[in-house]
């Protein structure tokens, strides 16, 4: 009997030390407290920089434009910005401590036509009031537990607006601001290397974030769901009427849920191979499912480190890319540089490499993070022998009217190997509708059912 108390015993105090070991406790009050003055409500330095070429963070960019029509996001508030200076192939390499890797290598892989047009600085990023709020008291409530797999205690913020590691930064990014509830109407481009334009899917999507619901609270979030998307694909012919549901969660032990509807079989079923390294059909393959926008799905398979953090060149702002049909800033090998804006902001860089017993086509990969917005900014993958292999691009627009700087919709992915690259959620020929804040719908809205019922039509 005694034997068997203290095996008992010993049993409970590894239990114990195994559940502290994979939990990662808030910060303490006295550090949040920074989220009211060193560091803006959403966890990023509020300061500019030593030279300035960086300003401080003054509220975001929160005037809507006069003229401005909801859902536009064409109309460029900094239109009458000229560039500083051009980083090109001939002088790329005095900037080289600012400009990641997958970058540097578009300009050795187009000497000749790829550049960098660097413009003022303009820190846009803004939230409602509420958003802030909660991110401040998401600061010492939240937790990420079960290797980094489920994060609790956390609502309607920045989850870990003063984070620790790098997997706190990666599902910031996850969660980040980009609205409550949003129509989007776009297009996804592949090109070839020898330029080749190929129009992969055309669709609306509809998207819900029950993690950004006004009015809620921690205890009433459902099911844990921080993301509702259905897209509904309606060109090309050959792909008119397939549909895509995901349920994106705040706990990857359970994992996420996805449903697709292809016309031909007509019925709706539930597709957990979307997922990982599977090939991206919405974009004919061209790149993996866990690469768009910047990184989605669970993190479970690689060991993230928080390397630090840097200032670094990347797209930002880039109203005015939105402002022309997309094959017209479609240039052969990339994206013509004069619809392009880049700016020097602060960025997390984090780098994720493959756990030992698990498996995926990119064994390394490195994250930059936007401070002020927590989305990807550059994501760069490296192969199984160490060569750079692949670059993706995000271009955030400015959406003052509600408020937001959105980091997690357009932008560019290119496989240095084939010189194969994609537009990915293109706007620029939606219309009226690119991005537009729509009225909350239902969670039923975002069943099987539904979805089928939508597909159908």
């Amino acid at each position: 009997m005694y034997n068997h108390k203290i095996r008992h015993l010993a049993l409970c105090a590894s239990l114990l030390a195994l559940s502290i070991a994979s939990s990662h406790a808030a910060v303490s009050s006295e550090q949040a407290a920074k989220l009211k003055g060193e560091l803006t409500p959403m966890g990023a330095e509020r300061a500019g920089n030593a030279d300035g070429s960086i300003p401080a963070w003054d509220g975001g960019f929160t005037t809507v434009p006069a003229g401005y029509q909801q859902g536009h996001r064409n109309l460029d508030p900094f239109a009458a910005d000229k560039p500083l200076y051009t980083i090109t192939a001939a002088n790329y390499e005095q900037y080289r401590d600012k400009l990641a890797d997958g970058v540097q290598q578009l300009f050795k892989d187009n000497p000749d036509t790829f550049r960098i047009d660097v413009y003022p600085t303009r820190r846009t990023a803004a939230a409602p009031q509420y958003v802030y709020d909660n991110t401040f008291e998401n600061a010492t409530r939240t937790t990420l537990e079960n290797d980094g797999l489920t994060v609790k205690n956390a609502f309607a913020g920045a989850p870990f607006p003063i984070p620790k590691t790098g997997l706190e930064v990666h599902w910031n990014h996850l969660n980040l601001w980009r609205g409550e509830s949003t129509d989007t109407k776009y297009k996804v481009w592949t090109t070839t290397a020898d330029g080749k334009r190929i129009l992969a899917t055309a669709a609306v999507d509809y998207g819900q974030y029950p993690y950004y619901y006004k009015g809620e609270s921690l205890a009433s979030m459902p099911d844990a769901r921080y993301m509702l998307a259905i897209q509904l694909a309606y060109e090309p012919a050959f792909r008119a009427g397939e549909a895509l549901m995901v349920h994106n969660v705040l706990d990857h032990v359970k994992g996420r849920t996805l449903w697709q509807y292809l016309a031909g079989q007509r019925r709706v079923r539930q597709a957990p191979s979307i997922n990982f390294d599977t090939p991206n059909s919405v974009a004919s393959g061209t790149n993996f499912v866990d690469e768009n926008f910047g990184g989605t799905g669970s993190p479970e398979r690689y060991d993230w480190k928080l390397i630090g953090k840097k200032e670094m060149f990347i797209p930002y702002n880039n109203n005015a890319l939105l402002a022309n049909k997309d094959e017209a800033v479609m240039g052969t090998r990339h994206v013509k540089p004069e619809f392009m804006r880049w700016e020097l902001h602060r960025v997390w860089e984090v780098e994720s490499t493959l756990k030992a017993g698990s498996r995926h086509a990119v064994p390394k990969r490195k994250y930059y993070y936007d401070e002020d917005t927590w989305g990807t900014a550059i994501l760069d993958g490296w192969d199984a022998e160490g060569t750079l292999w692949r670059t993706s691009l995000s271009t955030p627009f400015a959406a003052p009217d509600i408020p937001a700087t959105v980091n997690f919709c357009t932008g560019f992915f290119h496989d240095h190997r084939t010189k194969a690259w994609m537009y990915n959620c293109a706007l620029g020929d939606a219309g009226d509708k690119q991005y537009a804040i729509a009225e909350r719908r239902p969670d039923t809205y975002f069943s099987p059912q539904s979805l089928l019922r939508m597909s159908g039509r």
